[in-house]
């Protein structure tokens, strides 16, 4: 397994073990979704069928925090609730004002909750104690802010912050678009997005583009900053740094698997060879945005 995107924390006094790590997220297992819930949140195993609720390997370790949500669409709700305030306008004489509507459309939520299907997610944490990094899988910044939430309501003395550089991705972007010197361990690929810093904000992307043209660099002489620019580390990996610190579309460039005879140990070469590149990388990406601020 490898993450996809890469939400991006320091931490400071993580002196949990594995083992307390683990008696501790298994106090807030992720439970079915009550009847009248809309969604259930807890920790899950990250593995499949496994009852550990922490995968260990060396300085690294793998959590996972499950969600599981009711699917109950808004055009069903309101579709039934259409229906019964027809009916209801037919018995009284007269339309639903609108806090009878409102009503209506509670009941009919009320009615539909228990019947509702529901969908699980899985969203991944590493962990790096040595590095000193916790690392989440995702895009979404509500999905990571819920993650650390949650994070804090089963651990105590942990503090996570957002990684933070002396020179801020947008800065650093632009520069490289413009000519400054990217570091060797870099490499800029063809995709990009700018954007002009005045009220309009307005926005041009390029896709499979050379970004070394006359085109984009006038973009960046009148104004507009790179939000998004994908690169390659060490032609090893591959991902669009965006301009609030966050990679995403991470991918590994031909990377030789290790041969396993079972999902238990694919798992495990997985998470050693993802967690050993992404260990160097992220330092490497810290020296080209000129240090870590505060370090």
């Amino acid at each position: 397994m490898w993450f996809k995107n890469l939400q991006i924390y320091r931490m400071k006094g993580w002196n949990i073990t594995t083992e307390a790590l683990n008696e501790q997220l298994s106090i807030h297992p992720l439970q079915p979704c009550l009847s009248m819930a809309m969604q259930s949140i807890g920790w899950v195993s990250p593995k499949e069928e496994n009852e550990s609720f922490v995968a260990a390997l060396g300085q690294h370790s793998l959590i996972a925090l499950g969600t599981e949500k009711k699917l109950l669409p808004a055009s069903v709700i309101n579709q039934l609730a259409k229906e019964r305030a027809l009916e209801i306008e037919q018995q009284q004489g007269y339309k639903p004002g609108r806090k009878q509507l409102k009503e209506i459309k509670e009941d009919v939520t009320v009615e539909l909750l228990p019947r509702a299907f529901t969908v699980r997610h899985k969203t991944y944490a590493w962990i790096d104690t040595v590095g000193g990094w916790f690392v989440i899988d995702t895009s979404n910044i509500n999905k990571a802010d819920e993650f650390v939430e949650t994070l804090f309501k089963s651990i105590d003395d942990v503090t996570l912050k957002p990684l933070s550089t002396n020179i801020s991705p947008t800065v650093a972007m632009t520069g490289w678009l413009s000519g400054s010197d990217i570091p060797a361990v870099f490499t800029v690929d063809r995709h990009c997005e700018l954007r002009a810093m005045d009220d309009e904000q307005s926005t041009v992307s390029y896709t499979r583009h050379a970004l070394d043209s006359e085109e984009i660099a006038q973009h960046v002489k009148v104004g507009k900053e790179a939000t998004k620019l994908a690169i390659t580390w060490r032609d090893k990996i591959s991902f669009v740094l965006h301009e609030n610190m966050q990679l995403r579309r991470v991918a590994p460039l031909d990377v030789l698997k290790e041969p396993a005879e079972t999902a238990d140990e694919l798992f495990d070469n997985d998470l050693t060879m993802m967690t050993g590149e992404l260990a160097q990388l992220l330092p490497d990406l810290i020296d080209a945005l000129g240090g870590e601020e505060n370090a």
